[in-house]
This record gives C-alpha cells, sequence and structure tokens, in this order.
C-alpha cells in the first residue's frame, strides 16, 4: 500500500524541504570568499573587509605584497588564486594592466559611482579613494588660493621644501603638468622650482610641514592625507604640532582643477571568484565604503557626496582636475627623465 501524505503534511513537507534549501543557499553564501592581493598595508582595508563580510556573509582574504605585485599574479599564471588587486599610485594600477593580468570590471554601479576620469577607459581599473598634492604654507602667508605653476616663481626664492623629485608622488604630479602644457613647459617648470628650494629635495612628505614650522622654508607641496595623520595625532605629539603649524591650500593647474592620486584596484585576469568579486569593489564605492575609506586614511571619496573626514573636509571642496589619470600615466617615464636632466634631487 502506497503512503500518501495529507494535504497538511504535503505542506509541512515542501516547508521543510524549501526551509533546507534556504539554509543550505545561506551555507553557500556563507563559504563565498575574495582573495585580495595588496601592495596597501592590510590593516587600512580591514575595517571594509569586515564591514563587507558582515554584510553579505562573503569572506575576504588579504594578501599584503610590499611590491612586485604584477609579477607575482603573472608568475601564478592561470591557477592564481588572485581575484583583485589593489594598488597605491596610477602608475602601479597602469603597470598591472600592462602586465596582461587583468581584465575588464563589468558593473553599471561602479560606472556610476566613479567618474569616468578616475577610471581606466576599458574598465580594467578602478579608483577607490583620493589623495590631493596640495600646498603645506606659513600661517603668516595668509594665501587663499595657489597655482602649482606658482612654486616656480622666484619671489618663493629660498622658501621651499619638497621631497624628492623621483618620488612617486611627485613624479605623478609632473606627468600631469607634462599633460597638460608639454614637457618644455614642464622643463621650465622644474628648474623654476628647484631655484627656489631652500634645502636639498628629500625627506617625507611630512618633513615639509616640520620644516616649515621650524623656519626653514615657507612652502612646499604635500599629500592631503598627512594633514589627517599629523593634525588627529596618529603620528604622536611632534607631528600634531607640524600639521597645526601650517595652512593648506588646494592649488590647482591654470584654468584646472587639483591634481589627485589614489588608490585603486582591478580584477585578475583569472580571478576564481568573480562574481563575489564585483560585488566587493561596488562595496567600496558605495556610500558606506567610501565613508569607511575615508575614515581609514584622511583619504578623499571617489564618490560624489560620500562623508569625507572632518579634518580634510576643513580643507575645502576638492574638484579633480579633468585630465583622465590613463593620459597622467603615459607620461611617468618623461616626468621621471626630466627630473634628473634639471638635477631636482641633486
Amino acid at each position: 500500500m502506497t503512503n500518501r501524505l495529507s494535504p497538511a503534511g504535503l505542506a509541512l513537507a515542501i516547508a521543510a524541504a524549501l526551509n533546507g534549501f534556504a539554509i543550505q543557499g545561506a551555507a553557500a553564501q556563507s563559504t563565498q570568499s575574495v582573495n585580495v592581493y595588496t601592495t596597501r598595508e592590510a590593516a587600512l582595508i580591514e575595517p571594509l573587509v569586515a564591514a563587507f563580510g558582515k554584510k553579505t556573509g562573503i569572506k575576504v582574504n588579504t594578501v599584503f605584497l610590499k611590491d612586485g605585485l604584477a609579477e607575482r599574479v603573472a608568475a601564478e599564471g592561470a591557477n592564481s588564486p588572485a581575484d583583485i588587486l589593489m594598488a597605491v599610485d596610477v602608475g602601479n594600477l597602469v603597470d598591472v594592466v600592462d602586465k596582461g593580468v587583468t581584465q575588464p570590471i563589468v558593473s553599471p554601479a561602479i560606472d556610476a559611482a566613479v567618474p569616468a576620469a578616475l577610471r581606466d577607459g576599458q574598465n580594467r581599473w578602478v579608483s577607490l579613494s583620493l589623495r590631493a598634492r596640495v600646498l603645506y604654507a606659513a600661517k603668516d602667508l595668509k594665501l587663499a588660493s595657489f597655482s602649482y605653476d606658482d612654486l616656480a616663481d622666484p619671489k618663493w626664492k629660498g622658501k621651499v621644501c619638497i621631497r624628492s623629485g623621483q618620488h612617486p608622488y611627485n613624479t605623478a604630479l609632473i606627468a600631469h603638468y607634462i599633460a597638460r602644457n608639454g614637457e618644455e613647459k614642464a622643463e621650465a617648470w622644474l628648474r623654476g622650482i628647484k631655484a627656489n628650494l631652500a634645502r636639498k629635495a628629500g625627506g617625507g612628505d611630512r618633513e615639509v610641514a616640520r620644516d616649515i614650522l621650524g623656519g626653514i622654508c615657507d612652502l612646499g607641496f604635500a599629500n592631503s592625507y598627512y594633514v589627517g595623520l599629523m593634525r588627529s595625532g596618529a603620528g604622536g605629539p611632534d607631528q600634531k604640532k607640524w600639521g597645526e603649524a601650517i595652512d593648506v591650500v588646494l592649488p590647482t593647474f591654470r584654468d584646472g582643477g587639483t591634481h589627485v592620486n589614489v588608490s585603486g584596484a582591478a580584477l585578475a585576469k583569472n580571478a576564481p571568484n568573480k562574481d563575489a568579486s564585483v560585488k566587493f569593489l561596488e562595496f567600496l564605492v558605495s556610500d558606506e565604503g567610501q565613508e569607511l575609506y575615508a575614515r581609514a586614511n584622511f583619504e578623499f571619496p571617489v564618490k560624489a557626496g560620500a562623508k569625507t573626514d572632518p579634518l580634510i573636509m576643513a580643507l575645502g571642496a576638492l574638484k579633480p582636475d579633468t585630465v583622465s589619470l590613463q593620459d597622467v600615466a603615459k607620461h611617468r617615464k618623461a616626468a621621471s627623465l626630466l627630473v634628473d636632466k634639471v638635477g631636482f634631487d641633486n
């Protein structure tokens, strides 16, 4: 005799089956993962990783690589476990693309959140946060505005401090100047800045603020996020004094905006967890992700309207120059050669 379920029993059986499928689906989601190879300190993205995991159940594993990111992924080939390649500086993002270890990121959400000038033309990398190359200045100068060209003005002779011209922060700025004005004008500009140096180019960005406080110089270019690190006290009491001793101006190119560099990411060519990886990238450029990024390292968000840390918001409204970072990156080698040609670091 065949056992038949009553209507009530059949309903219970169907409910149990559906519940089982739901449990299996949740378990499957909880076992999803994303593998991030990053040249950025993993601790800086840990708040984002934690928030994304809590929101989606997807685990993010990070592998910190001080350098050799593109080479590592290329050597691993088709069996590479890397899903996302994360780096600081547009040049490093272009390098992983040129190495042939990326694929396009297909996401309307990312396209809507990140301006085209801050993405690769073929969507092979995307910016996640911004740092501006700003002016640190002695408070008694009371500068309301400043052009990048102005640092070469002879009136600042003996009053400028800056780190090495060969540092990526400065070669990126020089490359941007070349993209806008050509190599001949860029060379004259660099010679003008060199003639205005109060000391040999070197040290770090925070030392520019230190030396302004010490009366060695009056002004110099440095990155915006160091202002937050100094003024917040994160770097200790001495650096807090340095940060409070300076005024900060968002300089612009003539008839343009402010030079920015980025932290960003690319999708690995053989990403084994592609769908989950795109979800993670979409989270990073969401309002929540952008706010966490801004708090983690005092950076500007790439998404318009996302919250910025108050210490950085106080610097004023950032208007990035509209020259594509992809175009800027093309001039990195020329920028480095110019630094050597004018003996900037000598």
